[in-house]
Formats: structure tokens, C-alpha cells, sequence
């Protein structure tokens, strides 16, 4: 195996790939990425047998072609230590090691067989899709937030992919909030069908994809899924398990309607946060005829009070919140109003843009 690359051209597959390789692994061969190189690409593969990312790349000049698996970190370290617009000659000796020379920069890598890599093997998919690629980005930046972490209801750190005709759908929860993110899209099934992605898959999926009408290729099956383009493919496990159901989640009814400006209740929630209890994070909300008071205490008897002009003229309401949670709807929806739905004090809050929009949030209550 002999070729020869531009560094730019290398460091931005190899960074994507190699962030799916685990630091601790069980297997010596999980730690490496596995290069096959042909006569007019070379294709880079990382896994963690969870998760597992190809990145496809043209080469300058190919002598010989073969494959070989080569750590992960060191070849990613070493690229990124050499200069812009550099050019990186790749070769693998008799001794199967593996030459990096660049300038008069050289390394020598060991390397392990690639028939010792694991193979990822997907069925037929049941579903198979294209769409832009800033669709399916849209649908993981506007719920991916709301994910679990490491909460033993395994089911809830990831994401929920739902797919029906002509609708695709993400939803993600931790129990007390959710988001929910619909598209329009024009593909048939022929029953709605769910997959839960896992978190690790979520944000490496959202590394991948770009703000572009480049499509993706998207195939859901029975225990994998995976999404293609040009450069990439990513392929994934499905979580086990049986997602809530979050219709019963969204609040039905609510006659308490508010609408404010977007950024003045972020900056608003961001103010009051400062003095909020760091581990509770609760703000109490008080509604009232145009207008909005937002405070917040903590142990140290601290106190930060915020009044927000808004669109309001329901119930005299209080009630509290984890302003962490309002913050991020806050930060994930870009349009100039929020429209706020409470049926009472001690119900859920429904967000959304005040325009039909194609995104809910629901926030739980807290208790202060």
C-alpha cells in the first residue's frame, strides 16, 4: 500500500471518523481505524460496534493498493501537527508497519491485520429514504438537546425516528421535557414505523451532515440504521427498547397563552440563571396581564428578578420551571416570538413559534 494525500484533504475524514473510536477498548483492533485503499478512493472506517463511520476520500497517486487498520489518535495527532496545505506520502512496509513521511517529518506506525476488524453487517432495510441533508440536521438540532444521559430507562438516551407517509419525525425526552421536530417529506411506508437511534449515533450523525440540499440516503431495518452521502456513511445499532408515547405527553387544551419576544426572554432566563440553586436550577414564573416576572433564589438567600413585557391577558399564574430547560428552547428555535400554552400552574408548558412552525417543546413543572 503506497499514496499520497494533501493533509486538508486527510485531517477532516480521519478527525470524523476516528471520533467514533473509543479511548478504552476491549479489542486492541477497536483502537485503530481501518484504511482500504483502491485505485481511485481510500475509504476510512472506524467502530465502536456500536456506532460505526466510513469516510471516502480521492488520493493524489496510488502505487499500490491493499488495506491495513493504523491507530486511531496517533495518526490523527500527527496530521494535525503538520503544517497547511502539507502533503502526507503514506506507506506500508514489509514489516507491516506503516510510513507517514511529510517535508522532512517522518513516522513510523505499527499497524494490526484488517481481516482482524469487524465487519458490520446490515439487513435489507425495511424503510429506505432519500431527502436534503439539511433536513435530517434540522430534525436532530431541534430535539437532540432534550436527550437523556445515562438514565437507566436506557430507552431514553437517544432519539426517536419515526417515519410515516410522507412525515418523517424526531423526538427526544428525559422525562421532564421533550421536543419534538416534524418534516414533511415525500416517502411512503407502509406502516408508520420507529426506531430509536443512541445518543452516540445522534451526535455523530450531526457531525456529518451539512447545511446543504446535498442528499442523504437513509435505511431503517429491524435492529440498524444507517445514512449515506457522498463522503460518508454512518451506521448505527438501534436502541432495544419501546419509546413513550409522546402524544400522551403533549399537553391538550391549554387556554393561558403568551407570546414574547425570543431573545428578551433568553437574555431574561440567562440573567436570572446566575442566581438560580446550581443544582435545581429552578425560576418561578409569575403571569399576569402583559407581563412576565421571572425569579430566581438560591441557598445563600440571593435573589435576581427579571419583568418581561409580553402578550398576555389569561389567569394570574405562578409557576416554576428548570430554567436551564426554557433556556434551551430558547436557543434552538430563531424565530422573532415564542408562543407559551399553560392550562394551570401545576400543568406542563407547551413552546413553539407562534407561526405554524414544525417543532413543540414541552417543559414539566418543578416545585419551589
Amino acid at each position: 500500500m503506497k499514496f499520497t494525500v494533501k493533509r486538508d484533504a486527510l485531517l477532516g475524514p480521519l478527525q470524523l471518523v476516528a471520533g467514533v473510536v473509543e479511548r478504552r477498548q476491549t479489542l486492541p483492533v477497536l483502537a485503530n481505524i481501518l484504511f482500504v485503499l483502491t485505485e481511485d478512493n481510500l475509504s476510512l472506517t472506524g467502530t465502536d460496534l456500536e456506532v460505526e463511520i466510513v469516510g471516502r476520500l480521492a488520493v493524489e497517486s496510488v502505487s499500490d493498493t491493499g488495506e491495513v487498520t493504523v491507530p486511531a489518535r496517533k495518526l490523527v495527532d500527527i496530521c494535525r501537527s503538520l503544517p497547511d496545505s502539507s502533503s502526507i506520502e503514506i506507506t506500508l512496509d514489509e514489516n507491516q508497519r506503516l510510513l507517514v513521511k511529510s517535508g522532512r517529518s517522518r513516522f513510523t506506525l505499527s499497524t494490526l491485520p484488517a481481516n482482524d476488524f469487524p465487519a458490520t453487517d446490515i439487513s435489507e432495510g425495511d424503510i429506505q429514504f432519500s431527502c436534503p441533508q439539511f433536513l435530517v440536521k434540522r430534525l436532530i438540532d431541534r430535539t437532540a438537546f432534550a436527550m437523556a444521559q445515562q438514565d437507566v430507562r436506557y430507552y431514553l438516551n437517544g432519539m426517536l425516528w419515526e417515519a410515516e407517509d410522507n412525515l418523517l419525525r424526531c423526538v427526544a425526552t428525559d422525562g421532564h421535557r421533550l421536543a419534538m421536530c416534524t418534516r414533511e417529506l415525500d416517502i411512503q411506508v407502509p406502516a408508520k414505523t420507529q426506531a430509536i437511534l443512541p445518543r452516540k449515533g445522534v451526535i455523530e450523525l450531526s457531525r456529518l451532515l451539512k447545511e446543504e440540499e446535498a442528499s442523504v440516503q437513509v435505511t431503517l431495518s429491524s435492529h440498524h440504521m444507517r445514512v449515506e452521502t457522498t463522503d460518508y456513511t454512518l451506521t448505527s445499532k438501534l436502541v432495544d427498547g419501546k419509546f413513550p408515547d409522546y402524544e400522551r405527553v403533549l399537553p391538550k387544551g391549554g387556554d393561558n397563552i403568551l407570546l414574547g419576544n425570543r431573545e428578551e426572554l433568553k437574555q431574561a432566563f440567562g440573567r436570572t440563571a446566575i442566581l438560580s440553586n446550581e443544582k435545581y436550577r429552578g425560576v418561578r414564573l409569575t403571569l399576569a396581564d402583559g407581563l412576565l416576572t421571572i425569579v430566581a433564589n438560591n441557598p445563600e438567600q440571593e435573589e435576581a428578578e427579571e419583568q418581561v413585557v409580553v402578550d398576555y391577558s389569561g389567569d394570574n399564574i405562578e409557576i416554576g420551571f428548570n430554567v436551564s430547560y426554557l433556556q434551551d428552547v430558547t436557543n434552538v428555535l430563531n424565530t422573532e416570538n415564542i408562543k407559551l400554552t399553560l392550562s394551570d400552574a401545576n400543568s406542563s408548558a407547551l413552546l413553539e413559534e407562534p407561526e405554524t412552525g414544525d417543532s413543540v417543546y414541552v417543559v414539566m413543572p418543578m416545585r419551589l
